[in-house]
Protein backbone atom coordinates (compact mmCIF):
# COMPACT_ATOMS: atom_id res chain seq x y z
CA UNK A 1 0.00 0.00 0.00
CA UNK A 2 1.30 3.43 -1.36
CA UNK A 3 2.33 6.00 2.11
CA UNK A 4 1.05 9.18 1.92
CA UNK A 5 4.01 10.62 -0.29
CA UNK A 6 2.99 8.05 -2.84
CA UNK A 7 5.80 6.07 -2.28
CA UNK A 8 6.17 2.40 -1.24
CA UNK A 9 8.18 0.12 1.31
CA UNK A 10 9.11 -3.39 0.29
CA UNK A 11 10.70 -5.49 3.02
CA UNK A 12 12.14 -8.64 1.97
CA UNK A 13 13.59 -12.04 4.84
CA UNK A 14 16.81 -11.19 6.62
CA UNK A 15 19.66 -13.33 4.94
CA UNK A 16 18.43 -13.29 1.41
CA UNK A 17 20.98 -11.28 0.07
CA UNK A 18 24.33 -10.06 0.60
CA UNK A 19 24.58 -6.20 2.22
CA UNK A 20 27.68 -3.47 1.45
CA UNK A 21 26.20 -1.25 4.30
CA UNK A 22 23.94 -2.93 6.95
CA UNK A 23 21.88 0.24 9.17
CA UNK A 24 20.35 -1.00 12.26
CA UNK A 25 17.49 1.63 13.55
CA UNK A 26 15.91 0.84 16.71
CA UNK A 27 12.53 2.33 18.84
CA UNK A 28 12.34 4.47 21.78
CA UNK A 29 13.26 2.08 24.11
CA UNK A 30 16.18 -0.98 24.46
CA UNK A 31 14.18 -4.29 23.75
CA UNK A 32 16.16 -7.43 23.59
CA UNK A 33 16.86 -8.84 20.23
CA UNK A 34 15.97 -11.73 19.14
CA UNK A 35 18.42 -14.99 18.57
CA UNK A 36 17.64 -14.94 14.85
CA UNK A 37 18.38 -11.23 14.68
CA UNK A 38 21.46 -11.62 16.53
CA UNK A 39 22.74 -14.76 14.39
CA UNK A 40 21.89 -12.93 11.05
CA UNK A 41 24.38 -10.09 12.34
CA UNK A 42 26.93 -12.48 13.17
CA UNK A 43 26.79 -14.06 10.08
CA UNK A 44 26.53 -11.16 8.44
CA UNK A 45 29.01 -9.37 9.63
CA UNK A 46 31.70 -11.78 7.89
CA UNK A 47 30.59 -10.61 4.91
CA UNK A 48 29.38 -7.11 4.85
CA UNK A 49 31.59 -4.00 4.47
CA UNK A 50 30.07 -1.91 6.76
CA UNK A 51 27.88 -2.07 9.66
CA UNK A 52 26.03 1.45 11.50
CA UNK A 53 23.50 1.64 14.05
CA UNK A 54 21.49 5.14 15.60
CA UNK A 55 20.75 5.48 19.03
CA UNK A 56 20.31 2.60 21.28
CA UNK A 57 20.46 0.39 17.98
CA UNK A 58 24.02 0.14 19.35
CA UNK A 59 22.71 -2.78 22.34
CA UNK A 60 21.93 -4.87 19.38
CA UNK A 61 24.84 -5.06 17.71
CA UNK A 62 26.97 -4.86 21.43
CA UNK A 63 24.27 -7.88 21.93
CA UNK A 64 25.76 -9.52 19.21
CA UNK A 65 29.48 -9.42 20.14
CA UNK A 66 30.22 -7.32 17.51
CA UNK A 67 31.18 -4.00 19.31
CA UNK A 68 33.76 -5.67 21.65
CA UNK A 69 37.05 -3.93 21.96
CA UNK A 70 35.61 -1.12 19.67
CA UNK A 71 34.88 2.62 20.48
CA UNK A 72 31.44 3.42 19.94
CA UNK A 73 28.48 5.34 21.12
CA UNK A 74 24.93 6.15 21.75
CA UNK A 75 22.01 8.35 23.26
CA UNK A 76 23.91 10.18 26.10
CA UNK A 77 20.59 8.65 28.19
CA UNK A 78 21.50 5.43 27.77
CA UNK A 79 25.53 5.52 27.42
CA UNK A 80 26.32 4.64 31.10
CA UNK A 81 23.74 1.51 30.76
CA UNK A 82 25.44 0.08 27.35
CA UNK A 83 29.03 0.53 29.15
CA UNK A 84 27.74 -1.55 32.01
CA UNK A 85 26.12 -4.11 29.87
CA UNK A 86 28.81 -4.89 27.54
CA UNK A 87 32.19 -3.57 30.13
CA UNK A 88 34.01 -5.16 26.80
CA UNK A 89 32.85 -2.01 24.62
CA UNK A 90 34.62 0.96 24.58
CA UNK A 91 31.86 3.96 25.08
CA UNK A 92 32.18 7.19 24.10
CA UNK A 93 29.17 9.32 25.76
CA UNK A 94 29.71 12.22 24.50
CA UNK A 95 29.85 11.82 20.89
CA UNK A 96 27.57 12.30 18.29
CA UNK A 97 28.81 9.45 15.77
CA UNK A 98 31.72 6.96 15.94
CA UNK A 99 33.48 5.30 12.84
CA UNK A 100 35.82 1.99 14.14
CA UNK A 101 36.88 0.44 11.22
CA UNK A 102 34.07 -1.15 9.26
CA UNK A 103 31.32 -0.35 12.54
CA UNK A 104 29.64 2.67 12.81
CA UNK A 105 27.68 3.58 15.62
CA UNK A 106 25.83 6.97 16.54
CA UNK A 107 23.98 8.93 19.01
CA UNK A 108 20.14 9.26 19.27
CA UNK A 109 17.39 11.46 17.22
CA UNK A 110 18.84 13.86 13.95
CA UNK A 111 22.64 12.02 14.65
CA UNK A 112 21.41 9.72 12.62
CA UNK A 113 21.68 11.94 9.91
CA UNK A 114 25.09 12.80 10.51
CA UNK A 115 25.99 8.99 10.54
CA UNK A 116 24.59 8.88 7.46
CA UNK A 117 26.27 12.00 5.93
CA UNK A 118 29.59 10.69 7.63
CA UNK A 119 28.93 7.49 5.53
CA UNK A 120 28.50 9.43 1.99
CA UNK A 121 31.61 11.44 2.82
CA UNK A 122 33.73 8.21 3.25
CA UNK A 123 32.48 6.90 -0.29
CA UNK A 124 31.63 9.80 -2.11
CA UNK A 125 33.84 12.82 -0.78
CA UNK A 126 33.21 16.43 1.19
CA UNK A 127 31.28 18.04 -1.85
CA UNK A 128 28.77 14.89 -2.46
CA UNK A 129 28.50 14.90 1.37
CA UNK A 130 27.59 18.91 1.47
CA UNK A 131 25.31 18.67 -1.62
CA UNK A 132 23.17 15.93 0.22
CA UNK A 133 23.08 17.92 3.53
CA UNK A 134 21.65 21.53 1.48
CA UNK A 135 19.32 18.81 -0.12
CA UNK A 136 17.82 17.64 3.26
CA UNK A 137 18.35 21.20 4.59
CA UNK A 138 20.93 20.69 7.33
CA UNK A 139 21.61 23.75 8.44
CA UNK A 140 24.97 22.52 9.64
CA UNK A 141 26.37 19.69 9.21
CA UNK A 142 28.37 17.93 12.74
CA UNK A 143 31.53 16.26 12.73
CA UNK A 144 31.66 13.09 14.23
CA UNK A 145 33.71 14.18 17.24
CA UNK A 146 31.08 16.81 17.64
CA UNK A 147 29.35 17.08 21.54
CA UNK A 148 25.74 15.61 21.90
CA UNK A 149 25.08 18.67 24.22
CA UNK A 150 24.60 22.26 23.36
CA UNK A 151 26.55 24.57 25.37
CA UNK A 152 23.40 27.23 25.35
CA UNK A 153 21.27 24.13 26.86
CA UNK A 154 23.68 23.74 29.36
CA UNK A 155 23.97 27.16 30.78
CA UNK A 156 22.11 27.31 33.85
CA UNK A 157 23.38 28.33 37.89
CA UNK A 158 22.42 26.83 41.00
CA UNK A 159 22.19 29.86 43.21
CA UNK A 160 19.24 32.91 42.79
CA UNK A 161 22.43 35.46 41.81
CA UNK A 162 23.35 34.07 38.93
CA UNK A 163 20.06 33.02 37.54
CA UNK A 164 19.36 37.02 38.32
CA UNK A 165 22.17 38.21 36.52
CA UNK A 166 21.22 35.69 33.68
CA UNK A 167 17.51 37.01 33.46
CA UNK A 168 19.02 40.60 33.60
CA UNK A 169 21.21 39.57 30.62
CA UNK A 170 18.53 38.18 28.32
CA UNK A 171 16.50 41.21 29.05
CA UNK A 172 19.12 43.61 28.25
CA UNK A 173 21.31 41.55 25.08
CA UNK A 174 21.20 45.32 23.33
CA UNK A 175 23.21 46.80 26.30
CA UNK A 176 26.74 46.75 26.64
CA UNK A 177 26.82 43.57 29.07
CA UNK A 178 30.03 44.33 31.45
CA UNK A 179 31.22 42.10 34.27
CA UNK A 180 30.69 44.63 36.41
CA UNK A 181 26.83 45.46 35.17
CA UNK A 182 26.22 41.50 35.63
CA UNK A 183 28.03 41.59 39.27
CA UNK A 184 25.19 44.72 40.04
CA UNK A 185 22.57 42.77 39.23
CA UNK A 186 23.59 39.73 41.49
CA UNK A 187 24.38 41.92 44.31
CA UNK A 188 27.84 40.70 44.40
CA UNK A 189 31.24 42.39 43.64
CA UNK A 190 32.86 41.64 40.90
CA UNK A 191 35.65 39.64 41.54
CA UNK A 192 32.74 36.90 43.56
CA UNK A 193 30.38 37.06 40.98
CA UNK A 194 33.07 36.39 38.62
CA UNK A 195 34.48 33.09 40.47
CA UNK A 196 30.76 32.50 41.46
CA UNK A 197 29.51 32.81 37.74
CA UNK A 198 32.44 30.41 36.62
CA UNK A 199 31.71 27.70 38.94
CA UNK A 200 28.40 27.64 38.51
CA UNK A 201 28.45 27.70 34.68
CA UNK A 202 31.43 26.39 33.34
CA UNK A 203 31.83 29.11 31.09
CA UNK A 204 33.34 33.18 31.92
CA UNK A 205 30.71 35.87 31.33
CA UNK A 206 31.86 37.04 28.58
CA UNK A 207 31.32 33.45 26.67
CA UNK A 208 28.10 33.47 28.24
CA UNK A 209 26.64 36.55 26.78
CA UNK A 210 27.84 35.39 23.63
CA UNK A 211 26.09 32.20 23.58
CA UNK A 212 23.00 34.09 24.77
CA UNK A 213 23.65 36.81 22.02
CA UNK A 214 23.91 33.75 19.20
CA UNK A 215 20.97 31.87 20.77
CA UNK A 216 18.75 35.17 20.09
CA UNK A 217 20.17 36.20 16.76
CA UNK A 218 19.43 32.58 15.76
CA UNK A 219 16.27 32.41 16.96
CA UNK A 220 14.64 35.75 15.00
CA UNK A 221 17.09 34.69 12.08
CA UNK A 222 14.82 31.44 12.18
CA UNK A 223 11.32 32.63 13.27
CA UNK A 224 11.52 35.89 11.40
CA UNK A 225 12.31 37.82 8.65
CA UNK A 226 14.24 41.39 10.40
CA UNK A 227 17.16 42.23 8.46
CA UNK A 228 20.57 41.26 9.61
CA UNK A 229 21.55 44.57 10.80
CA UNK A 230 18.90 44.84 12.85
CA UNK A 231 19.18 41.52 14.58
CA UNK A 232 22.75 42.44 15.36
CA UNK A 233 21.74 45.33 16.42
CA UNK A 234 18.65 43.63 18.88
CA UNK A 235 21.13 40.69 19.58
CA UNK A 236 23.82 42.93 20.84
CA UNK A 237 26.64 42.46 17.91
CA UNK A 238 26.23 45.61 17.31
CA UNK A 239 26.89 45.13 13.89
CA UNK A 240 26.58 42.79 11.19
CA UNK A 241 30.19 41.83 10.60
CA UNK A 242 30.84 41.32 14.33
CA UNK A 243 27.57 38.72 14.08
CA UNK A 244 28.57 36.84 11.06
CA UNK A 245 32.04 36.20 13.23
CA UNK A 246 30.44 34.83 16.00
CA UNK A 247 28.33 32.20 14.18
CA UNK A 248 31.46 31.07 11.90
CA UNK A 249 33.50 30.27 14.91
CA UNK A 250 30.33 28.36 16.91
CA UNK A 251 27.94 27.15 14.65
CA UNK A 252 30.48 26.72 11.36
CA UNK A 253 27.60 28.35 9.36
CA UNK A 254 27.17 32.33 8.60
CA UNK A 255 23.55 33.92 9.86
CA UNK A 256 22.71 34.19 5.98
CA UNK A 257 23.44 30.28 5.71
CA UNK A 258 21.09 29.80 8.72
CA UNK A 259 18.10 31.94 7.37
CA UNK A 260 18.09 30.50 3.84
CA UNK A 261 17.61 26.62 5.49
CA UNK A 262 14.65 27.95 7.87
CA UNK A 263 13.51 30.35 5.01
CA UNK A 264 15.07 29.80 1.50
CA UNK A 265 12.96 32.34 0.26
CA UNK A 266 13.29 34.81 2.66
CA UNK A 267 14.97 38.38 1.63
CA UNK A 268 18.30 38.82 3.45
Amino acid sequence: MANSLGTTMDTEPMGVHSYDTLVLGAGMQTVPPTPRTLAFLRETATSTRRIASICVGAFTLAEAGLLDGRRATTHWAYAQQLQERFPKVKVEMDRIFIADGRIWTSAGMTAGIDLALGLVERDMGTEIARATARTMVVYHRRAGGQSQHSPMLELDAKSDRVQMALAYARKNLRERLTVERLAEAACLSTRQFGRVFKTETGQSPAKAIENLRLEAARFMLEQGRLPLEEIAHEAGFGDRERMRRSFLRTFGQTPQGVRNASHPLAAI
